[in-house]
Formats: C-alpha cells, structure tokens, sequence
C-alpha cells in the first residue's frame, strides 16, 4: 500500500492545502547574505601548520609571522567570468590575492564612498581580515587570482568565507 494518501491527511495539519493562505503579518524580509554569481572556486590545498613564530632577516628585508596555537593556510583560485562577481563577505584572517589574468576590482565594505581598488594581471591585493569587501570583474575578459587564506587551526574549508549583507555603501 502506498504511504502517499497517508502523507496526504497529514498536509492541512503542517499548513499545506489547496486553499489559499491566510494573510501573515508583514515582516520586512532582510537577506543574510548576499550572493556571488560566475565566480568558481578550485581548491589547490590546505595545512595547518604548527608554528608558533617565524622570522627571517636579511641585510635586504625583514619579515615575521606570529601564529599562536598555529594556522591552517589554505590555498585557492577564483575564476571569475565577465561581469562576475563574489558577493559581500570577510575572512577571519589575513587573505592574500595575486590577480594572474585579466582585471578584478575590489571594493570594501567599511570605505564610504565606495572607492574601487582596481587590480590588474601581475598585481595584488591585501585582505587583513578586519573587514567585509566585494570582488567583481567589471570587464569583457575572463579574469582569475590565486589566494593565499589564513586561519585557526582546523577550520573547515568553507569557514574560510563568512557570508555577509550588503554593507549599504555600494550600490551593488
């Protein structure tokens, strides 16, 4: 015997039925996040690394990393199609993007006037992770960058990226 008729009775009781739905209130709906569109992402790997500081002088540069209880470094690249975008979200640290074809214009969610940070093939853009941005491909070209994510020891993949609303400051 079919369960199906079974599962039928039990439709009014959770608010399903054929007829029309009774008027709810009104309440203002406000997205969670925004969402990006043409941008594919490709893992190329991720390690949590046990260090608690790196340091390395030379008589030409100096250079230190601190981690304390380590970090996980993931590695990534974004494809990004013309007129692509990521949709509004932060980091819960320091990003690293090195544009390697074509153009992807960042814009940041704390800068009021919605200045764009314009990155060409060979150039890069740094991320501290304090704050919410938007990467978009503005042109006609296929664009892609290779990133470089820092975060807490044995965070997910996905952890990486923390979905945020539109900040209000851009008119996307």
């Amino acid at each position: 015997m079919s369960r199906l008729p079974v599962l039928l009775l039990f439709l009014p009781l959770i608010g399903c039925s054929s007829e029309p739905a009774a008027p709810a209130a009104s309440v203002p709906f406000t997205p969670q996040s925004t969402v990006g569109s043409g941008v594919t992402r490709t893992d190329l790997g991720q390690a949590t690394f046990d260090i608690k500081k790196v340091k390395r002088i030379t008589d030409k540069w100096h250079v230190e990393l601190k981690a304390k209880d380590g970090l996980d470094i993931a590695v990534r690249t974004f494809t990004y199609d013309p007129g692509s975008f990521t949709g509004w979200h932060q980091h819960p640290g320091p990003v690293l993007i090195q544009v390697v074809k074509g153009t992807v214009t960042f814009y940041e969610a704390d800068d009021p006037n919605c200045a764009p940070i314009v990155v060409d093939s060979g150039e890069a853009y740094l991320d501290l992770g304090e704050h919410g941005h938007i990467g978009r491909n503005e042109t006609d070209q296929p664009a892609q960058d290779v990133t470089v994510l820092f975060g807490p020891p044995g965070i997910a993949p996905a952890d990486f990226r923390i979905d945020m609303d539109a900040p209000g400051n851009c008119p996307f």
